[in-house]
C-alpha cells in the first residue's frame, strides 16, 4: 500500500474545492443540502479514479440530484451546499467510521482503492468531508444569528433496482426522530395521481448510517427532511423541471401554513 497523502495534498490547488455554496443569502426558509453530488475523484487517487464503471453510477453519487438541487435552489430562492467529490472517496452523509463511509464494497462492487489505512482515511476527512460540513454548519449558524426561519432538505436520488429487489416508489420521504416535515411531504405527495411515494423506504434516516439530517437537522432542532427521487425520472432536463416544480410547490404549500415546529 503507498503512503497515504496528507490532507493538504489530497486537493491540489488548481482542483474544484470540497464544496460549492449556491445562493447563501436566499430568502426561502429552505436550506438544501445535496451529500452526493458529484463523482469527480482527487488526481492523488489515481487507482479510484480507474473505477469508471462504479462512478459512473449510483456507486459514484447520486444522479441527477445536483440537477434538481440548482432548480429547487431557483424556485425557491433557497441557499444549497453541495459536496465536491464522490462518495466513493468520502461519503458525506455517512458517519466516519462507518463501514460506508470510505466503502470498501458499494452495491456488490468491490473498490479496492478503498482499502486504507486510518491515516488516509483522516486525510480524506479533512480534504472532503469536514469542508463540506463546516461549510453548512456556518451557513446555519449564520442564519441562527440573523433569526433566518431554517428547514433543511436533503436531496438524494436512488436507483429504479437493486439486486433481488425492484423499487416501486417514484419518490421517498426519509426521516428519522424528526417527522415534522416528512409527514406533509408525504401527504401533498401522495395527492399527485399516479405517484407511488415511500415513507422511509427504501431507506431510512439513522444516527448510526446518517450525518446531515441528524447533525444539521435534528441536533439543532430544526425541522428536516431527506428527499429521494427515483433516478429515471432525473434523466432529463424535462424530468428534472418537472420534480423540482413539484418539490417547490409542495414546500411553498407547507411554508404558507406554518413552518413545522414554527422553527
Amino acid at each position: 500500500m503507498s503512503s497515504p497523502p496528507p490532507a493538504s495534498r489530497i486537493l491540489a490547488p488548481d482542483e474544484p474545492p470540497a464544496f460549492e455554496v449556491v445562493n447563501p443569502e436566499g430568502r426561502s426558509s429552505a436550506v438544501l443540502l445535496c451529500d452526493h453530488a458529484s463523482n469527480a475523484v482527487p488526481r492523488s487517487l489515481p487507482e479510484l479514479a480507474l473505477q469508471e464503471e462504479a462512478l459512473r453510477e449510483h456507486t459514484g453519487w447520486d444522479i441527477g440530484a445536483a440537477l434538481l438541487s440548482r432548480r429547487l435552489s431557483v424556485l425557491l430562492d433557497a441557499p444549497l451546499v453541495l459536496s465536491g467529490y464522490s462518495r466513493l472517496v468520502i461519503d458525506c452523509n455517512r458517519p466516519l467510521g462507518a463501514p460506508s463511509s470510505i466503502p470498501e464494497v458499494s452495491c456488490g462492487v468491490p473498490i479496492p482503492a478503498n482499502v486504507i489505512d486510518a491515516a488516509e482515511a483522516r486525510a480524506r476527512a479533512d480534504a472532503c468531508f469536514w469542508p463540506y460540513h463546516n461549510a453548512i454548519t456556518a451557513l446555519l449558524d449564520a442564519r441562527r444569528d440573523g433569526g433566518h426561519p431554517t428547514a433543511i432538505l436533503s436531496v438524494h436520488s436512488f436507483t429504479p433496482s437493486m439486486p433481488g429487489q425492484d423499487r416501486p416508489w417514484h419518490a421517498a420521504v426519509l426521516y428519522g426522530r424528526d417527522r415534522r416535515l416528512a409527514a406533509p411531504f408525504i401527504e401533498l405527495l401522495r395527492r399527485e395521481p399516479g405517484l407511488c411515494v415511500g415513507d422511509n423506504e427504501p431507506y431510512h434516516v439513522s444516527a448510526g448510517g446518517d450525518y446531515g439530517i441528524p447533525v444539521h437537522g435534528e441536533a439543532r432542532g430544526l425541522p428536516c427532511v431527506l428527499l429521494e427521487i427515483r433516478q429515471d425520472g432525473l434523466l432529463s432536463a424535462e424530468g428534472v423541471e418537472a420534480w423540482a416544480q413539484r418539490l417547490a410547490a409542495i414546500y411553498r404549500e407547507i411554508e404558507a401554513q406554518g413552518l413545522p415546529g414554527g422553527a
